[in-house]
């Protein structure tokens, strides 16, 4: 029992080593084949696949292009020239190379009526003539000054002056001296004041402006004068 039991190990019936020395060395080969397809095929699946939107958060989009720049404006038509309207009665501003002979005028009829005398005028002007305006009024006489041989004129009216009641109150008086151009008819033009009393010159300077005298003649031509005057104020 023994012996067939220990048989096989003393003497094993499956030796080692039938089999061919590449055997190995092609297992190992096909074993590695395997594991490299298993696993370069996910890797070349994941390219293919779509990129999950989770990685794609973190890639910026590309901008947009930009906008075209816009047309030209279109060109401005051309403002109308104005046009002049040329009189044709208005004298030419811009002196002709020559003068041209007028045609169609008939000379003789003018000429027979200036001869005649019924007429008056020149060839080719307005029958009677243009009558001539009357010469300006000579320019009035400077006012001469009374003295010498200008005798003054004598007043023919009088006007006294009126008291001013502040005056009175304040008790002034004095005389007012004036110096008074007398116009060609006698009327006092203009009165200035030469010496002064300030409440009392206004009431003196109205009452000879009232005054009138005779016309002064030079040459027997009344002409306008200039005399001095006073103006005497009392208190009654």
């Amino acid at each position: 029992m023994a012996r067939e039991m220990f048989g096989d190990v003393v003497k094993p019936s499956i030796s080692v080593g039938s089999k061919q020395w590449y055997t190995l060395p092609l297992s190992i080969l096909a074993h590695v084949a395997v594991i490299g397809v298993l696993i370069v095929i996910p890797l070349l699946a994941a390219d293919i696949l779509p990129t999950p939107p989770s990685m794609m958060a973190f890639v910026a989009a590309p901008p947009p292009p930009p906008p075209p720049p816009p047309p030209p404006p279109p060109p401005q038509a051309a403002a109308p020239k104005p046009v002049v309207e040329v009189n044709p009665s208005a004298a030419p501003v811009q002196a002709p190379s020559e003068i041209k002979p007028e045609t169609g005028l008939d000379v003789t009829q003018e000429r027979v009526a200036t001869v005649a005398g019924d007429i008056g005028g020149v060839v080719g002007g307005i029958p009677g003539g243009v009558p001539e305006a009357p010469p300006p009024p000579p320019p009035p006489p400077a006012p001469v000054r009374v003295g010498g041989a200008i005798q003054p004129p004598k007043k023919v009216r009088d006007q006294s002056p009126t008291y001013p009641p502040i005056a009175q109150s304040a008790r002034v008086q004095g005389v007012v001296i004036l110096e008074a151009t007398i116009g060609p008819d006698g009327k006092v033009q203009d009165v200035r004041v030469l010496r002064s009393i300030p409440l009392l010159d206004a009431a003196a300077i109205e009452a000879v402006r009232q005054w009138q005298y005779t016309p002064t003649l030079l040459n027997g031509v009344p002409v306008p004068v200039i005399m001095t005057v006073t103006v005497n104020f009392t208190l009654r």
